[in-house]
């Protein structure tokens, strides 16, 4: 058992709770049961887990069957430096940041997020587009990390089933998705139709904006439709997270796929 924290494990997995450890180490953090059967259910292979025996004791068969190559019991004390929540439950893993190369094929609906900043809105926005069979959340590079712990936890679990992935050059992204006859919808408070007023049936590639800014002119311009959700005068915008939810289940509605039950 580890009970120091200055053990070398202990200091390499503390380097997650950055990017730049992120980036460097090509890793990145799972904290907590949940999101650790997430990943063993999608088949990640993790290469690291510590867990504390109080952990072991709650979970004897998934203790039991741990599979990576270092599972290594820790002490309450080491698992409170190795976490980033207040108060853990006692396991977290490590796995490889995945290669995201090339570029992901289009589904049927697809987003695609400019400069998202708040992690809490990128996990959601990953939680509602895996409810509806979104198959991955496109974003820029200077969005918030999608490996940062807040957008694991506000994923619910769902990470690995709407993978982010990041885009370099995003305009580019978009050009290609109409070369295969993907049509761009963007939101805006200004814009004439409605959202329901659009054919979701059809592929389509939702883009979403800045939670403070919005989307740029280039990015608008490059819109096959752009629709505004209908709101009270004097209120400049919604969340960017309920927008896409908003305009997903609207796609859901009009039977753009079906659910799995």
């Amino acid at each position: 058992m580890i009970t120091s924290r200055r053990h070398p494990l202990v200091q390499q997995i503390r380097q997650l709770h950055t990017p730049k450890g992120r980036r460097g180490l090509g890793q990145f953090l799972l904290e907590g049961t949940h999101l650790l059967l997430a990943a063993l259910e999608q088949g990640i292979e993790l290469q690291y887990i510590c867990y504390t025996e109080p952990w072991s004791e709650r979970y004897p068969d998934l203790a039991s069957n741990l599979t990576a190559p270092i599972a290594q019991p820790v002490s309450p004390q080491v698992m409170d430096v190795l976490a980033t929540t207040v108060h853990p439950d006692g396991v977290v893993g490590v796995a490889p940041i995945p290669s995201l190369e090339p570029l992901p094929a289009p589904g049927r609906l697809n987003l695609l997020g400019y400069r998202l900043q708040d992690p809490g809105n990128v996990g959601t926005l990953i939680r509602t587009g895996a409810a509806v069979g979104v198959p991955h959340l496109l974003l820029t590079e200077d969005s918030v990390d999608p490996y940062h712990p807040k957008v694991l936890r506000s994923a619910a679990g769902q990470w690995f089933r709407c993978p982010p992935w990041v885009c370099v050059d995003p305009l580019s992204v978009i050009k290609q998705y109409q070369q295969n006859q993907v049509q761009i919808i963007a939101t805006h408070a200004q814009a004439d139709p409605i959202y329901w007023q659009v054919d979701w049936t059809r592929p389509s590639l939702l883009l979403l904006g800045n939670e403070g800014q919005g989307l740029p002119p280039a990015w608008l311009e490059q819109a096959d439709r752009v629709v505004r959700l209908p709101q009270q005068s004097g209120v400049e915008s919604v969340n960017v997270a309920v927008a896409a939810a908003v305009c997903l289940y609207e796609a859901l509605r009009q039977g753009w796929t079906e659910l799995e039950n």
